[in-house]
């Protein structure tokens, strides 16, 4: 491994490190991390963008398990949805506008906070060829078609956004 290549991933697990001890993760449900700048902006003298972001943390549900039906062999939902709660992540962004609006430098901002997320992966049900037991052909299963369903995977977020513009915003 090549040394810029190493000094550059020690850079990234300090600064994730650092974010992560200056918040406990299991606190929050969000880890944050900055993008510093400040080193390249005090040496060219201008004015960088300010970045930063937020990335969730998932947390896995418990699933609901089989369920017995009255007149199948097999349970209802063989293989149950998992719930997954997490987050999409979120962005923040500051970026100078120099002399579009006037003499003044202006910004631009950009806000995206990290917004909830709800998940179900696939399940399936299943069910056998055979019938449940018969009292009247002496306790022998029946003949059916063999039935396979999927249970279909659920998404649901509402992300959000605010952009804006002024003088230093």
């Amino acid at each position: 491994m090549k040394s810029t290549t190493r000094g550059t991933l020690a850079a990234v697990i300090t600064c994730v490190a650092a974010a992560a001890a200056v918040t406990p993760a299991a606190a929050i449900g969000t880890v944050p991390v900055p993008v510093p700048l400040d080193g390249v902006e005090k040496s060219l003298n201008v004015e960088l963008p300010t970045i930063g972001g937020e990335i969730p943390l998932p947390t896995p549900g418990a699933p609901e398990g089989p369920r017995f039906v009255e007149g199948r062999l097999i349970p209802d939902r063989v293989v149950p949805q998992l719930p997954v709660a997490a987050g999409l992540p979120g962005v923040g962004l500051r970026a100078p506008l120099p002399e579009i609006l006037g003499n003044d430098f202006n910004h631009l901002g950009l806000d995206a906070p990290a917004s909830d997320l709800r998940t179900l992966s696939p399940g399936l049900s299943v069910d056998a060829p055979l019938t449940a037991p018969n009292p009247d052909r002496f306790g022998l299963p029946g003949l059916q078609l063999p039935q396979a369903g999927v249970l279909t995977p659920m998404l649901q977020a509402v992300p959000g956004a605010a952009l804006g513009v002024g003088e230093g915003l």
